[in-house]
């Protein structure tokens, strides 16, 4: 057969792998025209029509309407511009697929109640500037609003989520948990709190980051918080805590223990694609449990200064 040859309707269904059905569909539609028809009324179709279905099967499978399709078919749309277009459109539903699934997912493992799950969607369809101000409510109550001491604005920013345009499923899931704690007053309070313990003066050491420090060594060695080895790391931490902020210690080691700051933390690393962060609270009840018992003749003022 050359290459100008009409081809009848079942040869252009061999050569497509198209169903005869399909290609009438398509030929109705204008999308794939007849070139001629038999004297008996049957359809014929040009050399063509093998690659312009072709191109229309790719298309469909790519997920295109049919009026483009033909536009595209008959070139009075560009295919860079149909593409890039279909493209954006499938980032949108990609993105919309990934919070639903998120959550699902979060409702399937904690769960949740029916009234529960229409907050946790609010949370998940936020707008980037709403997801903002929400967490710029929350850390203005916890630091601070505008007039707040400048030192906070490092910390501020350092406690900040930033979801990404495209963020994963656990991203997903980790935004909405982190959201729902930042809507509990009480933990507002609990970092409120914490900040009335350190310094806006960054130059100054952060005094949870130097109990774990003193701390660590002695958990690693096997020190019990009951026991005289005890002293010399209770001696140096609360020396050093009254030099630094002059603030009681016992109360800080008890809203750092909290386990909704570690919690917050371990979102925060989650959204930013962070490492990690390591976990103080072993070093801070080793702490507390060493103050309570007094084992020194030092300890009885070591929860004050």
């Amino acid at each position: 057969m050359n290459g100008d040859a009409l081809l009848p309707i079942g040869d252009l269904a061999r050569l497509t792998g198209l169903t005869v059905k399909t290609i009438r569909f398509y030929s109705d539609r204008g999308i794939v025209p007849p070139a001629d028809r038999t004297p008996a009324g049957y359809r014929l179709y040009g050399p063509d029509a093998v690659a312009r279905l072709r191109l229309v099967r790719t298309l469909r499978e790519l997920g295109l309407d049919l009026p483009t399709i033909r536009k595209v078919a008959d070139r009075e749309l560009s295919l860079p511009e149909v593409a890039a277009a279909h493209a954006q459109a499938l980032t949108v539903q990609i993105r919309t697929l990934r919070m639903r699934r998120a959550v699902l997912a979060a409702a399937a493992r904690r769960g949740s109640t029916p009234e529960e799950l229409e907050p946790m969607h609010e949370l998940a369809r936020l707008s980037e500037h709403e997801r903002r101000d929400l967490i710029d409510d929350f850390l203005a109550t916890a630091f601070g609003g505008p007039d707040a001491a400048p030192g906070f604005a490092g910390i501020r920013r350092s406690m900040t989520p930033e979801l990404p345009e495209n963020p994963d499923t656990e991203q997903v899931e980790a935004w909405i948990e982190l959201a729902e704690l930042t809507q509990d007053p009480d933990f507002a309070v609990l970092v409120r709190r914490m900040a009335d313990h350190v310094s806006t003066d960054l130059t100054r050491p952060d005094p949870t980051a130097m109990v774990r420090d003193h701390v660590t060594p002695a958990l690693r060695a096997g020190i019990a918080p009951t026991s005289p080895q005890a002293a010399p790391v209770i001696k140096a931490i609360t020396t050093e805590y009254a030099h630094t902020t002059g603030h009681d210690l016992l109360p800080l080691l008890e809203t750092a223990n909290d386990p909704r700051r570690q919690r917050y933390l371990q979102l925060l690393a989650v959204i930013n694609s962070w490492p990690p962060p390591d976990d103080p609270r072993p070093a801070f009840t080793w702490l507390i449990e060493a103050l309570a018992s007094n084992t020194t003749a030092d300890a009885p003022e070591a929860g004050r200064t």
